[in-house]
């Protein structure tokens, strides 16, 4: 019970808010509360319903409405599953009420706010670049007066450009300017007709900026993301998704090409992630975790805090891995097929007839737009690849393919506890180790990275002796794999340290850990360190 200032008591208190309660950091004001030893439950909620009347000149506010109560209580989630009417002074909202434990993201069930982000996943995923200047995107025609072509080096600051319209819809073919790295005297001695451009079309517009460093570099993007360019260094393609649309879709983008601030980019080439991003575990998960912006899945937010950094990717064999990485190149390359062969289709159009078929409409009912999509962009083949990517991805996680999504759910979230304690203990599964380790890793991974790339010494002159730390016993037995590219027994691996043989059961205990969190491999007698593909 809560006491006033008047020394009445307070039994209950509740509060309208937008409906953006329930996102990240607001979930961390009331969480603290809700899991105090004397807490308080929030025993009525609604997390998301509209505010006024909807016209044209009315703001689409969604609104949460809350109660909470002393002590440790179920309460009433009241969720929006229809709503008609918002235009009309007499609206009709269907509501569909579910009894339970209410978290802090005002859900009932699987509580998603323990799940934390994972150093596994770190310094891979970042919205793209937020220019503040629509002049520094430029037609190709454009970019040729500019000089590219004529102006060495200059391909390097003009590049091709990709928003979210770009690549739910048609790309619009344009480039944007870059010059991250020069000063403004070097872009007028190199690109005298690009610095009069920017003086003309940019700067005019960034003088009248509040933020200090916008005003003051001018000729360069507001926010050019300088985390995310050194994890795009050096990769062919990176996965991209659209921040906010009607379909949850990753593909991958040539590396060439610059993202928008309204893509988020993952810095991986590997298609093994493309796939289980685009699998429907992972959609599962990104719904539950999204913002939300009205009451349907198209209206959710791809929020990278909460979608990417604490997902918990599969572990599994090489084969599986590969069976994912075959199936989502197939899937990407399918999409881009059929787009470029027929201009009239869109990844929007195709994911809206695939959704028709899922909800179980047969092709014969499709009217004449939608039969043409289903044609000319073999739809079946793209639910049948989806099908496929589902069923190998519950594969590598070794669940059943028919999960209902509180289940996926609750298996992710303590998969991601279990993620946490073993990054705890120091045992990190790192989804780009070559590039991760060396930005983010321990020391001893570090060391482990760098014995792993130097060639072995033709005799040792002195046996190291086997640590006595946990975490370095690790660092430990990777690199003496590393060096081994054939593999070793627990006795050979012993005789490597000074102890020899007396350390031979703490190395097996080592190389067991190693190899149930797929680091390692084996067969009857051997270990060997498996090497990021």
């Amino acid at each position: 019970e809560l006491l006033t200032a008047k020394g009445t008591v307070l039994r209950r208190f509740g509060f309208v808010t937008t409906n953006s309660i329930s996102q990240l950091f607001q979930r961390r004001v009331m969480e603290p509360f809700l899991t105090a030893k004397a807490p308080i439950s929030l025993v009525m909620a609604i997390p998301d319903h509209p505010w006024t009347k909807a016209d044209r000149d009315s703001a689409a506010v969604r609104i949460a409405m809350t109660v909470a109560e002393a002590g440790s209580r179920d309460g009433l989630l009241r969720e929006v599953t229809s709503e008609t009417g918002l235009d009309t002074d007499a609206p009709e909202i269907d509501l569909l009420d579910r009894v339970g434990k209410i978290n802090s993201d005002l859900t009932v069930g699987v509580n998603l706010s323990l799940a934390g982000a994972l150093m596994a996943n770190e310094g891979l995923s970042s919205r793209g670049m937020s220019l503040h200047g629509a002049g520094l995107i430029v037609s190709r025609s454009e970019a040729e007066c500019l000089g590219l072509g004529r102006r060495p080096g200059l391909e390097k600051h003009i590049r091709e450009y990709r928003n979210g319209r770009d690549l739910t819809a048609r790309p619009r073919d344009v480039m944007v300017i870059d010059m991250l790295g020069l000063a403004s005297e070097e872009i007028r001695l190199s690109y005298p007709e690009v610095y009069q451009h920017l003086l003309a079309s940019v700067k005019p517009e960034r003088d009248r900026n509040n933020r200090a460093s916008y005003r003051d570099n001018w000729w360069i993007f507001g926010e050019p993301r300088l985390e995310l360019r050194p994890a795009l260094e050096k990769l062919p393609r990176y996965i991209a998704t659209v921040e906010t649309a009607k379909h949850r879709v990753f593909q991958f983008l040539d590396a060439a090409i610059l993202p928008d601030n309204k893509i988020v980019v993952i810095a991986a080439e590997d298609a093994f992630l493309l796939g289980v991003l685009s699998s429907n575990i992972h959609r599962v998960w990104y719904v539950a975790n999204s913002a939300k912006i009205g009451m349907y899945e198209g209206d959710a937010v791809y929020v990278k805090s909460r979608c990417f950094d604490p997902f918990p990717f599969p572990v599994t064999d090489d084969l599986k891995q590969q069976r994912i990485r075959q199936i989502a190149e197939d899937l990407d390359g399918h999409r881009k097929r059929v787009l470029a062969e027929h201009t009239h289709l869109t990844l929007t159009g195709l994911y809206n007839v695939l959704e028709r078929l899922n909800t179980g409409v047969a092709p014969a009912a499709l009217d004449p737009a939608e039969r043409r999509i289903f044609d000319d962009g073999l739809v079946l083949i793209l639910k049948e690849l989806h099908e496929r990517l589902d069923h190998a991805v519950a594969a590598a996680y070794g669940w059943p393919a028919d999960l209902g999504p509180d289940d996926i759910l609750a298996r992710l979230v303590a998969l991601n506890q279990e993620r946490l304690q073993e990054e705890e203990r120091g045992l990190v599964r790192w989804l780009r180790p070559a590039y991760q380790i060396a930005k983010f890793g321990s020391a001893a991974e570090k060391q482990a990275q760098l014995e792993a790339t130097l060639p072995m010494p033709a005799a040792a002159t002195r046996k190291p002796t086997f640590p006595t730390d946990d975490l370095a016993q690790t660092a430990a037995v990777m690199a003496a794999l590393a060096g081994t590219p054939s593999g070793l027994d627990a006795a050979a691996l012993a005789a490597q340290f000074r102890q020899g043989k007396r350390v031979e059961g703490k190395i097996i205990a080592v190389l067991t850990a190693l190899f149930r969190m797929g680091f390692i491999g084996r067969d009857d007698k051997t270990w060997w360190l498996r090497r990021a593909a």
